[in-house]
């Protein structure tokens, strides 16, 4: 078992930023590597290194977020709206859910990786073939019945109000 004593002299509020610290610099040091990477090897070897982490990472979070709410083996398309809630930065970019009866539309309305690579003058991250695991793996941990579709992420933008939207669907 952990010390928590240090963390209990926290308030609740402290607590709340310490957490976006924490994800702020989880976020800052998967753009480091990515691009240490991009620099050296180029954009197709930062994606394909960037595509085997997250395969093995989405999973990771999705059963520990699971666990943490105690979601049961399939909790359907409300239990994923919940777990969405509490990925790792879930509370540094800004997100929609909107669940109706046999679907789940998640839709990223502020993206910090995007922001900071224009605001570096990269050229934007082409993440929609990283969503694709990320999201798909993530849904289907939380519930295998779960199947995900991009409506819209880089490079292949649909709807241009909103930094990527994904459908989730139950079979």
């Amino acid at each position: 078992m952990q010390n928590y004593d240090f963390l209990s002299k926290f308030s609740k509020d402290e607590l709340i930023k310490l957490i976006e610290n924490y994800a702020k610099n989880w976020l800052a040091m998967d753009g480091v590597w990515f691009q240490s990477v991009e620099r050296k090897n180029g954009m197709d070897a930062a994606m394909f290194h960037d595509l085997e982490v997250w395969r093995s990472f989405t999973v990771i979070e999705a059963k520990r977020i699971k666990e943490f709410l105690h979601l049961g083996e399939q909790p359907g398309l409300v239990g994923l709206a919940q777990a969405l809630q509490l990925r790792f930065y879930a509370n540094i970019n800004e997100a929609q859910t909107e669940l109706c009866e046999d679907k789940l539309i998640y839709t990223m309305t502020q993206c910090r990786v995007q922001t900071a690579r224009a605001r570096k003058g990269l050229p934007f991250h082409p993440c929609k073939a990283v969503g694709v695991i990320e999201y798909g793996d993530f849904a289907k941990t939380i519930d295998s019945r779960i199947q995900c579709r991009c409506l819209s992420c880089y490079p292949d933008v649909d709807d241009d109000s909103c930094c990527c939207k994904w459908e989730f669907t139950l079979h």
